[in-house]
This record gives C-alpha cells, sequence and structure tokens, in this order.
C-alpha cells in the first residue's frame, strides 16, 4: 500500500475536485472583495482591506463569513494540492539548489505570516481592551488599523484570519520540503 495518491486512486479524484471547489470559492470571494473595495474607493476615496469580505455572512445570517470561508478554502485547497502534486517534489524532480532556494523562500513567508499574525492579533486585543477601559464595548468585527496605509486600513479580523491561513500554508510547505526525498520508480 503505498503512502502517497497516484492518479488511479479512488481519493485521488475526491482532492482534485474539493480542490477545484476550493478554488472556486477563493476566486468567487476574491472577486467579490475586489468588486466592492474598488466601488468604495471611487466613491470614497478610501477603503478599508477585507471589510466587505468579513462582514458579508453566507448562506444566512450569523453563520460564517466570507473571512471564514476564504481562510477554510485555502487551507483546504492547499491540503488538497500538497496530496495531489506530491510527485513534483518528492520524486526529487526540484534540484538541490531550487530546492534550498524554494525552502528558504518558504521559511521567509513563515517567518513574515508570522510575525503578522502576532502583530495583528495584538493590535486587535489592545483596541478590544481600550474599547472596554472606556466602558463600551467595541464592534469586533469592524476594528481596523491604518497600516500599511491610511487610505486602505485591514480589518483587524480579516488580516489575522488570512495572515493564519499563510502562516499554516507556509509552515506545512516548508515542512513537506524539508522531508527526505524518495526514489519514485
Amino acid at each position: 500500500m503505498s503512502e502517497h495518491l497516484e492518479e488511479g486512486d479512488a481519493s485521488y479524484k475526491v482532492f482534485l475536485y474539493i480542490f477545484y471547489v476550493c478554488g472556486a470559492i477563493m476566486m468567487g470571494i476574491t472577486v467579490f472583495g475586489f468588486y466592492h473595495s474598488t466601488v468604495e474607493w471611487l466613491e470614497n476615496g478610501t477603503y478599508i482591506m477585507g471589510d466587505i469580505i468579513h462582514n458579508t455572512t453566507i448562506p444566512f445570517e450569523n453563520f460564517a463569513r466570507l473571512s471564514t470561508w476564504l481562510f477554510f478554502s485555502s487551507i483546504i485547497g492547499w491540503y488538497c494540492v500538497s496530496r495531489i502534486g506530491w510527485r513534483r517534489t518528492v520524486a526529487g524532480k526540484i534540484s538541490g539548489r531550487r530546492m534550498a532556494l524554494l525552502q528558504l523562500m518558504l521559511l521567509g513567508f513563515m517567518i513574515i505570516s508570522l510575525y503578522e499574525v502576532l502583530y495583528n492579533f495584538t493590535v486587535l486585543n489592545a483596541k478590544i481592551t481600550a474599547g472596554i477601559v472606556n466602558g463600551m464595548v467595541p464592534d469586533i468585527d469592524r476594528l481596523y488599523v491604518a497600516y500599511p496605509s491610511a487610505e486602505a486600513p485591514w480589518n483587524l479580523v480579516f488580516a489575522t484570519k488570512v495572515f493564519l491561513a499563510a502562516l499554516l500554508i507556509s509552515g506545512h510547505a516548508f515542512y513537506l520540503s524539508t522531508r527526505p526525498r524518495k526514489i519514485i520508480k
């Protein structure tokens, strides 16, 4: 019994179809967010990155937000890709120099994503605490930080979810890239 998926395996197609569904979800959410951010920019001259995505719920009110669907589908989609595309990396098809560069790039993404998760979570926590100290509980879903640009601030919950997904994906990719290579016959 093989530990990896082969194209002929029944589960291979399951992972492939789930990847396509996840890709469609991610593309739909991205187009929706880009369209509404563009409209907001044209009307107001500013927008909050991820605000419309985080504050839209689907399939009904008080269920999952689009940011949660994006988070979920990106992680599940990545896992499907890592299961489907294992031959390209495990079989030693990436040369030593390219693999070393890939590992360094993934390590860099992982470090940047970790920093961003900690930064966004810390700022979110500070804003919640500052709001509670003043006697009012702030609307957590509407908190944002004017970083990196005052014209395009980021919704803090959205930013935390996006960078957490990036951290998990880059960490998993780094782990997979450091596993011993196997010779595939």
